[in-house]
C-alpha cells in the first residue's frame, strides 16, 4: 500500500502516510498465493474471517496483528497453540501444508473523527460504509498474490486490489471475489451502498469510476483525464502493469494509491484541480510503489520518482520546472535543519514538513540530477529496464544505481553514495566575478565555491550580452574553491548560475523569498506581544509557545533579539513593525499575516500577524501553515481573499557590465528649466559635495528663485541638528547676531566644513525671513550608534529616535554595504552598526521633514543634503514619501549620469570662493584641553614657533576649551591677519610653560 503526496496548496489538508514497513521478509513459497475471507457487519463495525497462507515444515512465518483479536489458528486443519504478542503473531509449523488464523476486528471510526486530517483515520466500518486499509486483517509478512471474499450487505458495491472481482448473492447478502495474481504487500477494502460505478477504457485497461450518487456530475472529467494519464505514463514507463484501474470515492477523509485503484475523500475528489494534477500522481504510484515496492530498509524511493515525473512534469510542461524545483529548494531550506535532517537512505514516509520535504523534495532533485546528467533517452531507458527487472518485487535505490549506471555505462557509486547515504545539500556561491577585453573577445572570470559536497558539480551559466542575445555554458566546479574563466565574443551583461535550478543545493540569501514557510520551520522563533488586545491572539500565542516561540514584550524588544531569531509580530500596527519597516503593515481582511526578510539576519525572517478580532484569529490561523509558499495572506472569516509571493533573485546572478549611458547634447537644459519644473512640487531636495562652493552656489540659485515664485518657503538643511531649532529661529529673525548664532548651534563641534559655504544660504534666508530648518539628529546618538548599535542607547536617548525606521531596503543595504567596505573608520568594524547609524540619519532627516510640512501646509521646503542621501531617492525622499505621499523633486549637483539617481543632475561650472585662514595643523581634545599633533607644510603656526604637543588654552585672549573655539575665532578673521596663540608647553625637567606668540595667518 503506498500513500501518495498531495500538493494541495490550496487546501487545508495534511495528507499523511500510510505504509506498511517489514522487517527482515522471511522465506516463503515460491509464487505464494494467499487467500482472506471476510464477513463485514455494518452494524457493529465488525469484521470477522480468516486468512490462508501456504507453510514449510520448520519454517516461521509471521503475521502482523496489531489490536485485532486472533480466535485460533490451525495447521492443515489441525490447531496450534500460538497467541499474538506486541501486535506480531508466530507460526513454526511442523509440517508443509496451510496456516488459517481466524481474527475479527472492530473498526468505529466515528463520523466526524479524522476530517481534515487525512490518513490518520484508516479505517471505519459504519452506516456509511466500509473503508479498510492498513492492519485490518493478520498481515503474512511477506509478498504474496491473493483471492479474497467479502461478504457484504445487499446493494453494496466493493472494490480492493484486483484485476478481476466477481459479485454474486448469497443468503441475502452479496459476495465479493477479488482476484489478483500478482505479489503484493496488503490488501484494502472499500465499500458503501452509495455507489454509482462508471466504466470507460484506454487501450486495454479497463477504467471504472466509483463515485457516490451526489458527484456523478465529476466522473466524466475524471475519466477523460485518466485515459491521458495512461497513454503519457505507458509511453513513458512500459505497459501498466494491471488490467484495471478504479478511482474510488472515500467517506473518509483518505488520499491513498493501492495498487489497481486509488482512494480519495469526497472534499478531495470535489476540488476542481485534483483531475489535472493529484490523479495523474495516483497513477504514476501503479508503476512506482504499487507494483514496483519499495524495499524500506534501505529507503523509500517512490515519493520522489513520482513526484517528479507527475507533479513536477505536468509544471514542467507548462514552462514553469524551474519554479517547481526552486520552490522544492526553498521547502527544504525552511524546514530542514541540523535536528531533523536525514539521509533518503533513511527516510521512510513523510512524517512531517522536514520529511517531505527530504523524501519528495530532495528525492524528485536527484532524478532531475540524473535525467540532465543522462539525457532523457537513457534517463527513462532507465526507468523502463529498472521497471521490467524488479516488477512485482521489492526494490532499493542500488536498484537504481545499477539500472543508471547499466544504460549510461558510468560508473555512478560516487554519485548515489553522496546523495542517497550523505545528509544535507551542497551551497554553492560565486565571487570576485570580473570581465577583461582579451583581444576581440572577452574573459569572464569568477571564483566558484561548494561546500558540504565532495563530488564535481555541473552548474549550468546562462551569459546575456549587452547588445541582446544569450549564451548557456556548463562549467564544472571540481574543488572547494576554483577560479574559473569564460570566454565570449561578445561584451557580457549578466550571468546567471543554475537560473533554472538543475542542481539540487541550498539557496543564496538573494533567492529565498520571505515566505510563511520559513516561519513555519523554524525550531524557535521570537514572539513580539502586541500591545493591547492580547486576547485576541491568545490561540496564536498558545500555538507558538508550543512549537518553541519566546514571548516578550514590545517595548522590551532589543535590535539582538530580532538578529538572533525569525520573529512573529503580533499586531501590524505593533511599534517593533514601525522599527524594522518604517510604519505599520498594511491590514487587509480580518485576518492577515506578512512575511518579509529579517533586516538583521538574512537567514531569518520577520512575520507580522494582524487579526482584527479573536474570532477571525482562531478561523484563520491554522490555515497559514498549508500555505508555506506565500509571502502574504489575507483572510475574511476563515476565507482566503488574498495571497502573494515576494520576489527573489532566479539563479545566482552576477550583473558584469551595461550598456553604456549616452547624453544627448541636444537636450541639455540650463538651471532655471530644473527649477521651473520643481516649482509646484512641495518638497525640492538639492544634493551637494559639502566642500565645493559651486554646488552652494546653485542651491543659493534654487532656493532665491523658488522664493520669487513662492515666498511662503522654507529651507530644510542637514547641517543643523534639532535640538537647535531654537537658536536658527532667532537668528533668522534677528534676535541675534551671527557670532552668537554660531557658538549657539554649535556649528564648529556639530560640523565640519567651513561656515562660509553656507553662508549665502543663511544670509538670504536671514535677510528674506524664510524659515530654516534643522533636519539632522543630535551626532552623539549617531555616533553612539555607530559604534554600539541602537541597542547601546539609553532609555532618554531613544526618545530622540524616529517614530518609524526601516531597514528593509536591500538596495540602500547594499549602497551604505558599498561605502562601508571603502570608508568605514576603524573602529567601525560592525556593518550593522553604521547602517543603522545612516538609516537613523535619514529617517530622521526624513521625519523632520514630514514634520514641518504636515505642521506648516501652505509651506514649500527646500532640503540641502550631501548628495549621499538623496541619490536614488532611498535616502531622505523615499522615506519622507512613505510618511506623507507628497510630491518632490531631487535636483543633485555633480551627480553621477545614471537612471534613477536623480531628477536633474546639475554640471556647475568650478567656483572657488573665501574661506577662513587655517593654521594648518592638526589637533586632538583631550583632557579639556586642545592640543597640537601635527603641521601641514608652510604651517604658519609652525612658522610662528608653535610645536607638536602644544596645549591651546587661549586665542587672542579668549580661553580655549575645545577645537570649536579656534574655528570660531579664525572663521571672523582675514587671511592676512595677526592671532595671538597662547599655549602650554611642557619642559623636559623644567615643567610647563605658557607662552603666547603670534601667527601671521
Amino acid at each position: 500500500m503506498r500513500l501518495s503526496v498531495f500538493l494541495l496548496i490550496f487546501v487545508f489538508v495534511l495528507v499523511l502516510p500510510m505504509t506498511i514497513f517489514a522487517a527482515e521478509e522471511p522465506m516463503a513459497p515460491s509464487k505464494t498465493h494467499c487467500r482472506l475471507s471476510v464477513t463485514i457487519d455494518i452494524d457493529t463495525s465488525r469484521v470477522a474471517g480468516f486468512v490462508t497462507v501456504p507453510a514449510m515444515a520448520k519454517a516461521e512465518v509471521r503475521f502482523e496483528t496489531g489490536q485485532l483479536a486472533v480466535s485460533g489458528v490451525t495447521v492443515n486443519g489441525r490447531a496450534v497453540s500460538a497467541l499474538p504478542r506486541n501486535g506480531e503473531l508466530v507460526v513454526v509449523p511442523d509440517e508443509s501444508g496451510e496456516i488459517i488464523v481466524r481474527f475479527e476486528g472492530v473498526f468505529r471510526g466515528g463520523e466526524n473523527e479524522g476530517d481534515r486530517n487525512y490518513g490518520v483515520v484508516s479505517s471505519a466500518i459504519d452506516r456509511r460504509g466500509v473503508s479498510l486499509t492498513g492492519l485490518w486483517y493478520p498481515h503474512p509478512a511477506f509478498l504474496a498474490s491473493w483471492t479474497m471474499t467479502a461478504l457484504l450487505p445487499a446493494g453494496f458495491e466493493a472494490v480492493a486490489e484486483a484485476d478481476s472481482i466477481g459479485r454474486s448473492p448469497k443468503q441475502g447478502l452479496v459476495e465479493f471475489v477479488f482476484e489478483f495474481g500478482h505479489p503484493v504487500e496488503s490488501l484494502s477494502l472499500v465499500a458503501t451502498d452509495r455507489y454509482e460505478v462508471v466504466r470507460g477504457r484506454a487501450g486495454n485497461i479497463e477504467i471504472f469510476a466509483y463515485f457516490f450518487r451526489e458527484d456523478r456530475e465529476l466522473v466524466k472529467t475524471y475519466l477523460q483525464h485518466a485515459k491521458g494519464y495512461f497513454e503519457l505514463y505507458e509511453k513513458m514507463l512500459g505497459p501498466y502493469p494491471y488490467k484495471r484501474f478504479s478511482i474510488v470515492e472515500n467517506f473518509l477523509p483518505t488520499g491513498y494509491s493501492l495498487p489497481t485503484y486509488t482512494l480519495l475523500g469526497q472534499d478531495v475528489v470535489r476540488l476542481p484541480f485534483i483531475p489535472e494534477t493529484s490523479l495523474g500522481h495516483e497513477i504514476l504510484h501503479q508503476w512506482f510503489g504499487n507494483s514496483v515496492y519499495t524495499d524500506d530498509r534501505s529507503g523509500n524511493w517512490a515519493e520522489g520518482v513520482t513526484t517528479y515525473l507527475a507533479d513536477h512534469w505536468y509544471e514542467e510542461e507548462k514552462g514553469k520546472g524551474w519554479e517547481y524545483r526552486k520552490q522544492l529548494l526553498v521547502n527544504y531550506e525552511a524546514y530542514v535543519h541540523e535536528k531533523n535532517e536525514m539521509s533518503l537512505r533513511d527516510f521512510r514516509s513523510r512524517e512531517d514538513l522536514a520529511s517531505r520535504a527530504i523524501g519528495y523534495g530532495k528525492a524528485a532533485m536527484v532524478f532531475h540530477m540524473l535525467r540532465k546528467s543522462s539525457g532523457d533517452e537513457k534517463f527513462f531507458a532507465a526507468l523502463r529496464e529498472f521497471i521490467r527487472q524488479k516488477r512485482f518485487q521489492r526494490a532499493s535505490w542500488s536498484d537504481f544505481e545499477a539500472a543508471f549506471s547499466r544504460e549510461t555505462r558510468r560508473d555512478l557509486s560516487g554519485f548515489f553514495r553522496q546523495w542517497i547515504e550523505g545528509k544535507g545539500l551542497p551551497e554553492i556561491s560565486i565571487d570576485n566575478a570580473d570581465v577583461r577585453r582579451k583581444g576581440d573577445s572577452f574573459e569572464i572570470s569568477f571564483d566558484a565555491v561548494r561546500k558540504n559536497y565532495p563530488l564535481p558539480v555541473e552548474l549550468p551559466v546562462d551569459i546575456s550580452f549587452v547588445r541582446g542575445g544569450s549564451r548557456q555554458e556548463t562549467v564544472k566546479l571540481d574543488a572547494d574553491r576554483k577560479r574559473m574563466s569564460l570566454a565570449v565574443d561578445k561584451e557580457p551583461l549578466r550571468a546567471v548560475f543554475d537560473g533554472d535550478y538543475d542542481v539540487a543545493r541550498l539557496l543564496t540569501a538573494d533567492e529565498m523569498p520571505p515566505v510563511i514557510a520559513r516561519m513555519a520551520g523554524e525550531e524557535k522563533t521570537l514572539i513580539v506581544l502586541p500591545r493591547t488586545d492580547r486576547d485576541r491572539y491568545r490561540v496564536i500565542i498558545s500555538d507558538l509557545v508550543k512549537r518553541g516561540g519566546v514571548e516578550k514584550e514590545a517595548d522590551t524588544v532589543k535590535d539582538a533579539d530580532v538578529r538572533n531569531a525569525t520573529a512573529v509580530i503580533l499586531g501590524g500596527d505593533n511599534p517593533v513593525v514601525e522599527r524594522l519597516f518604517g510604519g505599520s503593515i498594511k491590514k487587509e481582511g480580518g485576518f492577515s499575516i506578512t512575511v518579509r526578510r529579517n533586516p538583521w539576519n538574512g537567514a531569518k525572517v520577520v512575520a507580522v500577524i494582524d487579526a482584527a478580532s479573536t474570532a477571525e484569529a482562531d478561523a484563520a490561523y491554522e490555515k497559514i501553515y498549508h500555505y508555506g509558499k506565500y509571502s502574504s495572506l489575507a483572510f475574511d472569516k476563515g476565507r482566503n481573499i488574498a495571497k502573494r509571493i515576494d520576489a527573489a533573485d532566479r539563479g545566482i546572478i552576477w550583473d558584469l557590465r551595461q550598456e553604456a549611458v549616452v547624453l544627448d547634447m541636444a537636450l541639455l537644459k540650463q538651471l532655471s528649466s530644473a527649477i521651473d519644473a520643481a516649482a509646484d512640487k512641495r518638497i525640492v531636495y538639492v544634493g551637494e559635495y559639502h566642500d565645493r562652493f559651486s554646488n552652494h552656489n546653485i542651491e543659493a540659485q534654487v532656493i532665491s528663485a523658488l522664493h520669487r515664485r513662492n515666498p511662503k518657503i522654507a529651507v530644510g538643511m542637514e547641517m543643523f541638528q534639532r535640538p537647535f531649532q531654537g537658536v536658527l529661529d532667532k537668528y533668522i529673525s534677528g534676535e541675534i547676531d551671527e557670532r552668537e548664532f554660531l557658538v549657539r548651534s554649535e556649528y564648529f563641534k556639530r560640523w565640519g566644513f567651513d561656515y562660509n559655504l553656507y553662508k549665502p544660504i543663511l544670509d538670504f534666508c536671514r535677510r528674506e525671513k524664510v524659515p530654516v530648518i534643522a533636519l539632522n539628529i543630535r551626532n552623539e546618538i549617531v555616533d553612539k550608534v555607530g559604534k554600539g548599535g541602537m541597542d547601546s542607547l539609553s532609555d532618554e536617548e531613544r526618545k530622540e529616535l524616529p517614530s518609524e525606521l526601516d531597514f528593509s531596503d536591500e538596495v540602500y543595504r547594499e549602497r551604505i554595504r558599498q561605502a562601508f567596505a571603502l570608508h568605514h573608520e576603524p573602529e567601525q568594524k560592525n556593518f550593522d552598526f553604521f547602517l543603522q547609524a545612516q538609516v537613523l540619519w535619514d529617517e530622521t532627516m526624513a521625519e523632520s521633514t514630514d514634520r514641518y510640512l504636515s505642521q506648516n501646509p501652505d509651506r514649500q521646503l527646500v532640503v540641502v543634503a550631501g548628495g549621499g542621501h538623496l541619490i536614488y531617492g532611498n535616502g531622505i525622499p523615499m522615506r519622507a514619501f512613505r510618511r506623507n505621499g507628497l510630491p518632490y523633486t531631487v535636483i543633485l549637483n555633480d551627480g553621477d549620469i545614471d537612471p534613477g539617481a536623480a531628477d536633474f543632475v546639475v554640471l556647475p561650472q568650478p567656483l572657488d570662493g573665501m574661506t577662513s585662514p587655517k593654521l594648518m595643523a592638526t589637533f586632538r581634545e583631550t583632557g579639556g584641553k586642545v592640543v597640537i599633533m601635527d603641521f601641514v607644510n608652510d604651517s604658519p603656526a609652525r612658522k610662528a614657533g608653535l610645536r607638536s604637543g602644544d596645549a591651546v588654552i587661549a586665542v587672542d585672549g579668549t580661553p580655549v576649551t575645545a577645537l570649536k573655539d579656534v574655528k570660531l575665532a579664525l572663521y571672523f578673521k582675514q587671511p592676512g591677519d595677526k592671532m595671538l596663540v597662547t599655549v602650554e608647553r611642557k619642559r623636559f625637567l623644567l615643567g610647563e610653560k605658557v607662552m603666547t606668540v603670534e601667527v601671521q595667518l
